[in-house]
């Protein structure tokens, strides 16, 4: 009788979650219709105002207003209305028998050829190196990054744990969508002005997080203080980006562009989201959105989630990078093509030779515990005082450190004779030595290429924020300062090891000694991957386009305003 009644009441229960589920659905659709009404009203005013009123109606003025006016609307409006069709016509009516009608044959199909595969990507090696012969026709020193791409994908090989299991489909398939998204974002003209476009509004958008904190500060602000003007911002970033997360809209970001890596490089759901995420959210919070599976990934995979946070950024630091002078296109730009490069370079250090037990029919993303979207926002801001402080104590103590270390040096250097200012010992000065040859391969100049060697040693041993604020001191030109961007465009240093540590023993303690073991391998695969985007970028890179690009050199966060 016991066992009848708790059956009745475990169906009553399941039926009541369903019954709330549909409900909740139904509401979440009627809102979402309301807001289509609302939003498609107001551009259709829109563009009867700019129809009846303006003067602006030829193609030639419509294109003039993409970057700031009702054609940057209209950009809006057409891809608001594409994430609607793709959730819920795309998504759960098109793509399922697309893929099981055309693209799950197409690969058999494939693997059925005799050589298919070999052929396939001799015609694509065949393809770039076409258009690098044709591309670089005016400046051969160009191809020099080459080498040094060479270089660092034949030592992570060598580094491997596992020569016979490397996937080498993904590797390909990552240094493929690298080249492409360095191709979309830095040569072809349209991708880079798109770019350009969306930095500048990311200034634009950075810049009211000033705005609030010039209330808060007053004059410290305009007066440039790093922790008062730069880090402020990271308030800011804090309360949006978890209120976009509270009302589900980063998660779906996030997991579409990390199910689209999974499908094109084969990697599993929990690595892809992650690489991904990184760049948003940072090494810390990524993982948090995965917490319930962690306990049930494996080497590899954990392997793969920590040097995607070592080979990248997160979102809420660009603002600190750019106060020193970096050009947010550049910072963009490498974190986009950082997140394919950590995946593929993740596999051919430590490939996966475990079943992976969390596929993509048996996740959710984690949602968001706050109970309201106020609660969320608030809890961000709360949030990026920890990290702000985080970063102020790091920054402060490294640097500390730095100057302690140098003046050790400089004395056993007195010691024995070097005494002038271009002789003294420095941290910098052997950073630089070790890394010059690094510098050359990558495509910097010879004579400043120990410059930019001082920058790598620093970002590596130190860490990245002291590496930009020296970088905005140096005297480089322009095309040394771009490459140098993406090589240090990453949170592979000492202190970020601890981090990792410290974060995935909290998020999965069952996998400490993983964890212990992995981190440092990750850490030196980090560094590799930045170093290989710089590569990348600086084969692309001809000096028409540094040219036509925003040379924002010592320039601070409000001189960016839009």
């Amino acid at each position: 009788m016991e066992n009848g009644s708790t059956d009745n009441f475990v169906k009553t229960e399941e039926n009541n979650i369903g019954s709330t589920n549909v409900v909740r659905g139904r509401k979440n659709a009627v809102i979402n219709f309301v807001i289509f009404l609302l939003i498609t009203g107001y551009c259709a005013w829109a563009t009867w105002y700019y129809v009846t009123k303006t003067e602006s109606r030829s193609w030639d003025k419509f294109t003039q207003t993409t970057s700031d006016g009702y054609g940057f609307l209209v950009i809006l409006y057409c891809i608001y209305v594409y994430a609607l069709a793709y959730y819920y016509c795309i998504k759960p009516f098109i793509l399922p028998p697309l893929e099981k009608l055309i693209l799950m044959p197409g690969k058999q199909s494939l693997k059925r050829i005799k050589y298919g595969s070999v052929i396939f990507y001799l015609s694509v090696l065949a393809a770039t190196v076409a258009y690098l012969v044709v591309d670089t026709a005016d400046d051969r020193q160009r191809l020099i990054p080459l080498i040094g791409l060479t270089l660092f994908l034949l030592f992570g090989f060598i580094i491997s744990s596992n020569h016979s299991m490397i996937p080498w489909d993904t590797i390909i398939w990552g240094m493929i969508l690298q080249f492409l998204f360095g191709l979309l974002t830095i040569r072809w003209e349209i991708g880079r002005n798109i770019l350009e476009t969306f930095s500048d509004k990311v200034n634009a958008f950075l810049d009211y997080g000033l705005q609030g904190a010039f209330f808060t500060y007053g004059e410290l602000v305009t007066q440039n203080i790093f922790a008062f003007s730069a880090l402020s911002v990271i308030f800011f970033l804090g309360f949006v980006i978890n209120l976009l997360y509270y009302y589900g809209l980063m998660q779906k970001f996030v997991s579409i562009l990390g199910g689209f890596l999974q499908i094109i490089l084969g990697t599993s759901v929990c690595e892809s989201v992650n690489s991904v995420a990184v760049v948003f959210v940072g090494m810390s919070e990524a993982p948090m959105m995965l917490r319930p599976y962690l306990k049930n990934l494996t080497d590899s995979e954990l392997h793969s989630m920590m040097l995607a946070g070592f080979a990248s950024v997160s979102g809420s630091t660009l603002a600190a990078y750019i106060s020193f002078g970096a050009r947010p296109q550049d910072l963009i730009t490498a974190s986009i093509m950082s997140a394919p490069s950590a995946l593929c370079f993740s596999k051919l250090m430590y490939p996966e030779t475990e079943e992976i037990k969390i596929q993509k029919d048996n996740i959710h993303l984690v949602d968001v515990e706050h109970r309201s979207a106020m609660e969320a926002a608030s809890k961000g801001a709360t949030d990026a005082f920890h990290l702000i402080a985080a970063i102020i104590s790091g920054i402060t103590a490294c640097l500390s450190f730095v100057y302690f270390i140098n003046g050790v040096l400089s004395w056993c250097g007195a010691q024995v004779g070097f005494t002038d200012d271009d002789s003294k010992w420095t941290l910098d000065i052997i950073a630089g030595k070790i890394f010059t040859p690094v510098s050359w391969v990558m495509g910097i100049p010879w004579d400043e290429c120990e410059k930019v060697g001082q920058l790598i040693g620093v970002k590596t041993m130190v860490n990245e924020f002291v590496a930009f604020q020296q970088m905005g001191n140096m005297t480089l030109t322009l095309r040394s300062k771009v490459i140098a961007t993406y090589a240090i465009c990453g949170f592979s240093n000492p202190g970020s090891i601890g981090i990792a540590i410290s974060t995935m023993s909290a998020l999965v303690p069952e996998r400490k000694e993983a964890v212990a073991k992995l981190v440092f391998r990750a850490f030196v695969g980090g560094a590799l991957v930045c170093l290989m985007t710089a590569c990348i970028a600086g084969i692309l890179m001809p000096q028409s386009v540094l040219e036509g690009g925003a040379d924002l050199t010592n320039v601070t966060m409000t001189d960016l305003r839009i």
